[in-house]
């Protein structure tokens, strides 16, 4: 069934697909660079929260932002719920590295967290009872209602990852990709993003985490794929790295 979605055509998901299907995926950015991802293959199934994990440069980042549509890919295929990525973006939330936004863009809290809906209203119809009901929900949820008329460029760190985090949730999207949420944040920050991430599991979303932190893996995920040069090295169960995590090492 296709569907009219925000001025474009997308179609419905496939009745018990995974959340992602990859398979011998490449990716280069240019003639003389290397590949950043090569040959990788991988299935994620819905409703699971997944730890990746690798060194600086892995292709961490790069596999996010091919899973939402960013990132052209040379050679493969990509499913998300057993259709193509790219006619999927409605369907998958990106909270990129905190680094990567200008901050200093004058919008306030309120409104910048409200953009997460524009995937569902498009960038020239008014938002809703509906679409502000959802911010001011999420708002209380994330603790940014008292500064939600601040700028965003007033934040701490901990309230910026926060923002990016209600801008993704407002998305109700059926995957969520984030890109390093715990670095350079407060505990109350990174103990906050872990019960969110719990929450939306709970819900049937799919939520990826790219994150150096290695600690609570069992705890906080199902699943852990680790990435090394470019390809998918492993992909266990989550109990399974914390037992034996030297043999999946990288």
């Amino acid at each position: 069934m296709f569907l009219n979605y925000s001025g474009r055509t997308h179609v419905d998901s496939v009745p018990d697909a995974p959340a992602i299907e990859i398979h011998d995926l490449h990716v280069r950015y240019d003639a003389k660079q290397g590949e950043a991802l090569s040959g990788v293959s991988v299935t994620i199934p819905a409703s699971a929260r997944v730890a990746l994990i690798g060194q600086n440069g892995a292709g961490k980042s790069t596999l996010l932002k091919t899973l939402v549509g960013l990132q052209p890919y040379s050679s493969g295929s990509v499913l998300i719920f057993g259709r193509n990525v790219r006619a999927c973006h409605h369907r998958v939330a990106y909270l990129p590295q905190r680094g990567e936004i200008d901050w200093r863009f004058p919008i306030s809290v309120r409104r910048f967290v409200l953009t997460g809906r524009y995937v569902h209203i498009g960038w020239l119809r008014q938002p809703n009872a509906h679409d502000h009901a959802l911010v001011e929900q999420t708002l209380e949820r994330l603790n940014l209602a008292s500064v939600a008329d601040r700028l965003i460029s007033d934040l701490s760190g901990g309230q910026q990852q926060r923002a990016l985090l209600g801008r993704a949730i407002v998305q109700e999207s059926e995957l969520l990709l984030l890109d390093e949420p715990f670095n350079n944040i407060d505990p109350e920050t990174r103990l906050l993003i872990t019960r969110i991430v719990a929450e939306l599991k709970a819900l049937g979303r799919t939520i990826i985490v790219a994150t150096h932190d290695l600690s609570r893996l069992r705890e906080e995920f199902d699943y852990v794929a680790v990435i090394h040069d470019g390809t998918i090295a492993a992909f266990t169960d989550a109990p399974s790295y914390a037992a034996a995590p030297a043999e999946l090492a990288l």
